[in-house]
């Protein structure tokens, strides 16, 4: 695996691009160390479609709350526990929140055809029928919001750009609540919903709406939810909020939260943001609005450093809307989804492509494709020089041992890094020095009471790392303690190998790489593999 292991810097014969790509299956189930996220909808939510999502690599599943309600997202789930007992992939739960998300209302469904020099009434009477003339919309503070030459932009939700479906407008006047606006391009809007997005405007809206915190305390609890993904997050104040109102839901304390970064209030906040969430979701298609063009791969590339410097997963979207029609991805998407990999994405998070696209399967396997081709040429050694600077010394106790771990594993070519862990947070440490081999992550549960009865954690902790890039959990036996006899660490990292050896990732004569905790002591070990 690590033969082919080039850089793009050195001098590459180009027919050696043109080899078929080696099975780089790098664990049986999954095709890259790169994380996808999939969005489950209509194309997407028999038990057979998410069986192959979840086989072609999809780790975490998207329940987006903007449309549908909880019986159907609940129908969706209940298929998508199915599927994962059937295909045995582990598979993490992911609520979006609507957030202070503006809509057009269109009660009738009818496609409603836009001029360009034409002019729209945007009003806040959802009592009037959407036409070419007044679209209706679910907010009444647009008017005290906007001024004239203000840009608004209104396309399908999850919309993938294409000027024929969505409409640029231009403020001309303000007239009570209403806001009167002249089209910049023809285009016709089809569907019940559509998004509307005032470039660079503050919307007086709370981040964790009442229907949000309504489905979290009700859906959110009774599935027990991974990850929040916190829409329109603007503050590191909005990420406090939502944890406090986690943290009173029982299970909910341990969700983790995702902050979606998707406007210029957001990008400003960024640094205390990132300090405040498990994670950040770039949510680029809201940006690409709100930025101008040219500056969108900045952001993109300054925030990934961050997030990764942090250690914490950073999740980029929108990156093959084409493939919501079609079968293969533009060049330039196909270059976008290697660039996001280059630039340290964890994860690849696919809207439209599988929430409505034709081919939700194929899109998942084609992205896998690619990040596995980008991860041969992503320069580790920069990577965990830069790594090592940006934490600087003295370094934590855990830190060192985590980037000795890395470090000895790319030394003596180890086939895998394993690492045992009961809160994920050693394995997460040791996924931010992006070793070239995958880290099995051997989640040791750990007994807790209420008073009332016993349970085991290690279930939340296993599935969260399903976001982070090049970290695959096991869970391992109960009776096995984390810091244990050596005996028992001994036939716990037994199972771990042939769980390794079953999954195609160690072999024979291999060395392995194993972090653990001995007594009060983190060890770091190699072993060679006998036949």
């Amino acid at each position: 695996m690590h033969s082919s292991h080039l850089l793009l810097e050195e001098p590459i014969r180009m027919a050696s691009i043109l080899e078929p790509s080696k099975a780089v299956s790098i664990l049986s189930f999954f095709p890259a160390m790169t994380k996808i996220v999939g969005t489950l909808g209509p194309k997407s939510r028999s038990v057979d479609v998410i069986s192959g999502c979840l086989k072609a690599g999809m780790s975490v599943a998207r329940f987006d709350f903007s449309w549908g309600n909880t019986e159907y997202h609940q129908e969706t789930l209940e298929n998508l526990k199915a599927a994962v007992k059937t295909t045995k992939k582990l598979c993490a739960v992911m609520l979006d929140t609507v957030g202070p998300e503006l809509q057009v209302v269109n009660k009738s469904e009818k496609a409603i055809s836009l001029k360009a020099d034409g002019s729209v009434v945007l009003t806040p009477d959802c009592g009037q029928e959407a036409t070419s003339q007044v679209l209706p919309i679910n907010f009444d503070g647009l008017a005290k919001s906007v001024k004239k030459g203000d840009t608004i932009f209104i396309g399908q939700y999850l919309f993938t750009g294409s000027e024929t479906t969505s409409v640029w407008l231009e403020v001309s006047e303000v007239k009570g609540n209403d806001v009167t606006c002249v089209i910049k391009n023809t285009a016709t809007l089809a569907g019940s919903l559509f998004t509307l997005h005032a470039s660079q405007i503050r919307i007086e809206l709370p981040t964790l709406s009442d229907k949000d915190k309504e489905v979290i305390s009700s859906w959110g609890v009774q599935n027990k939810i991974d990850f929040l993904s916190l829409s329109y997050t603007r503050h590191a104040e909005d990420v406090r909020q939502a944890r406090e109102y986690l943290s009173k839901l029982g299970d909910l304390s341990q969700t983790q939260i995702f902050a979606k970064i998707e406007n210029i209030e957001g990008l400003t906040h960024f640094d205390e943001i990132l300090q405040a969430a498990d994670g950040i979701i770039l949510s680029r298609g809201n940006l690409g609005i709100d930025l101008p063009p040219e500056k969108v791969f900045l952001f993109q590339k300054a925030a990934l450093y961050k997030c990764n410097m942090a250690g914490k997963p950073a999740v980029v979207t929108r990156v093959v809307d084409s493939m919501t029609d079609n079968l293969r991805p533009t060049r330039a998407e196909a270059t976008d989804v290697a660039n996001a990999v280059l630039d340290g994405s964890d994860a690849i998070l696919l809207g439209a492509e599988t929430l409505r696209g034709l081919y939700p399967v194929e899109t998942i396997s084609i992205v896998g494709k690619i990040c596995a081709e980008a991860e041969k040429v992503f320069n580790q050694d920069l990577y965990f020089k830069k790594t090592v600077k940006c934490v600087g010394e003295p370094m934590t106790h855990l830190e060192s041992i985590a980037s000795s771990a890395v470090r000895a594993a790319i030394k003596v070519k180890a086939s895998v890094i394993i690492c045992f862990t009961s809160s994920g947070r050693a394995a997460r440490l040791i996924a931010k020095y992006r070793p070239t081999m995958p880290v099995l992550s051997v989640v040791i549960p750990r007994l807790k009471t209420n008073q009332l009865k016993w349970s085991f954690s290690g279930a939340f902790e296993a599935r969260q790392s399903l976001i982070v890039r090049g970290l695959f959990p096991m869970l391992a036996d109960p009776r096995h303690p984390a810091e244990s006899t050596n005996a028992t660490n001994e036939s716990v990292l037994k199972v771990a190998l042939d769980h390794g050896k079953a999954s195609g990732v160690i072999k024979s004569h291999d060395r392995v790489v194993v972090c653990q905790k001995v007594g009060d002591a983190s060890v770091v070990k190699i072993i060679e593999l006998e036949d």
